[in-house]
């Protein structure tokens, strides 16, 4: 019988193979965020909008269902919600919309889930108002 952890020893190999990627040593998940970019409101209208389903969500709602959503999974995922906010915005939400989604989701996910979504969000809006400025 052996005193050794498989998990360990996944964990440990696994760590070495990423030092093996002369890349690793650079990457920043912010950084891999960034390059994501933002897809232009008539494309996501066309892809997650209603011009293929005229009586169907448009784009906006759409986005903020699902910022709903990920608020309700604990706001978890903070690359997905800073991205659903990026897409919210440019799909036509204004600021005080994806406010009131993210506090409406604390009666059901409760008051931390709405804090860490709204602190995520808020980081986005500023950043998105930062840019307008320059």
């Amino acid at each position: 019988m052996t005193d050794k952890n498989p998990w360990e020893d996944m964990m440990r190999q696994a760590q070495e193979m990423a030092k093996a990627f002369p890349a690793m040593d650079a990457f920043s998940p912010k950084g891999f965020e960034a390059m994501m970019g933002v897809l232009p409101k008539d494309m996501m209208e066309a892809f997650f909008g209603n011009k293929m389903n005229p009586d169907g969500l448009d784009a906006k709602t759409r986005l903020l269902l699902t910022l709903a959503g990920l608020v309700m999974q604990g706001a978890q995922n903070e690359v997905a919600v800073r991205q659903t906010v990026r897409h919210a915005v440019e799909s036509g939400a204004h600021k005080q919309q994806i406010i009131e989604t993210i506090g409406q989701m604390s009666a059901f996910a409760g008051i931390p889930a709405m804090q860490r979504a709204m602190t995520l969000a808020q980081e986005v809006l500023d950043d998105d108002r930062q840019e307008g400025d320059a």
